[in-house]
């Protein structure tokens, strides 16, 4: 229970926070399950935008601090080598 105001502030934010980096969290792990799903089928086509989607993604992640930004990439460079690969 916070004593102050302030207290009682940063924990109503770091609530609102917890959900929305929980929120794209779950979008990145979506989006690299699609692009693996498109790796898997051989389409060089769905694949390529997916990955593009995903790097975007993890950018976007990366900027808004929700990751580290050497994890994303770190991350899309994994992907990248799994893409080229492919082809």
């Amino acid at each position: 229970m916070p004593n102050t105001k302030s207290a009682e502030r940063r924990t109503r934010n770091s609530a609102r926070k917890r959900l929305q980096n929980r929120s794209v969290k779950s979008r990145l792990k979506t989006l690299e399950r699609a692009y693996t799903e498109a790796l898997k089928g051989d389409k060089k086509e769905v694949s390529t935008e997916a990955y593009r989607k995903l790097s975007s993604a993890f950018d976007k992640a990366a900027k808004k601090g929700v990751i580290h930004k050497s994890k994303a990439s770190r991350r899309k460079s994994r992907l990248a080598v799994k893409l080229v690969a492919a082809k």
